[in-house]
């Protein structure tokens, strides 16, 4: 009786397994596409949303994704996971994946890269899952989405000088990018510069809004001693937005 009750235990496990796995041909998976967008926060945040349709023969538990978003030197900015308990049979679920990514700390690791050149992100996606509550399943994919830069092409243009007084002039520098990101963009550049003997001989800033995908031009007025001044130094630029702080990026002049 044992052997035929182990016989009759195995064939049903078998068979469990069998049906089991033959129902996940009747389980799609839908990835709409990848989005990147700022909340009421002001925090850039990564999307993707799922649709799964379970038409097979068992309820899916524990559903997990989890992305990891890396930049182009391979360093990891990002991850999360999402979890759903339970899709049962003949349901249809959309599970809203959000990454949450920290800009300023991209800017640092990526020496400014991110800051003043269209680039892409890679995302690394793992989908797990068990079928029946008991057999697990996981797939991965890649995928990139593509990063527009808030200042690119961003250009200084040369110091120009204008008398002020017998000790003071008045310095000004041009300044031009376009607004490649996803975002509008507003803050303030910050101008410190220095001469030739690493002596701060004046500083200055701007304010500017910026609307998504299109130029900006102006300019950075400030008085610098004329004593002090010679022909080459370096600038010193700050950024600072609600999204995103930067600096200092150093640009040589003369």
């Amino acid at each position: 009786m044992i052997g035929i009750a182990t016989t009759f235990l195995w064939i049903f496990l078998i068979s469990f397994f069998i049906s089991a796995v033959y129902s996940v041909k009747d389980l799609h998976f839908n990835m709409s596409e990848p989005q990147m967008g700022v909340n009421q926060n002001n925090e850039v945040y990564f999307s993707l949303p799922i649709t799964i349709t379970n038409n097979g023969f068992y309820s899916i538990g524990s559903f997990m994704i989890s992305t990891k978003i890396l930049d182009e030197n391979g360093f990891q900015i990002a991850e999360n996971s999402t979890v759903v308990p339970v899709i049962r049979k003949g349901e249809n679920t959309t599970a809203f994946h959000t990454v949450m990514v920290n800009i300023s700390d991209l800017l640092q690791n990526s020496q400014v890269n991110y800051l003043v050149n269209d680039s892409e992100f890679l995302v690394k996606a793992a989908i797990g899952m068990s079928i029946a509550q008991i057999i697990p399943v996981q797939v991965a994919t890649n995928l990139t989405v593509p990063w527009g830069a808030p200042f690119y092409n961003l250009t200084f243009g040369t110091p120009q000088y204008s008398d002020f007084n017998t000790t003071h002039c008045i310095t000004t520098i041009p300044i031009s990018f376009e607004n490649h990101a996803f975002f509008d963009l507003n803050g303030t550049i910050q101008i410190k510069m220095y001469n030739d003997s690493d002596l701060l001989v004046g500083s200055g800033e701007t304010t500017f809004e910026v609307p998504q995908h299109s130029p900006y031009n102006g300019i950075v007025e400030f008085y610098v001693s004329t004593t002090d001044l010679t022909e080459t130094g370096y600038l010193e630029v700050y950024f600072l937005t609600p999204l995103l702080d930067y600096g200092p990026l150093v640009v040589s002049y003369g």
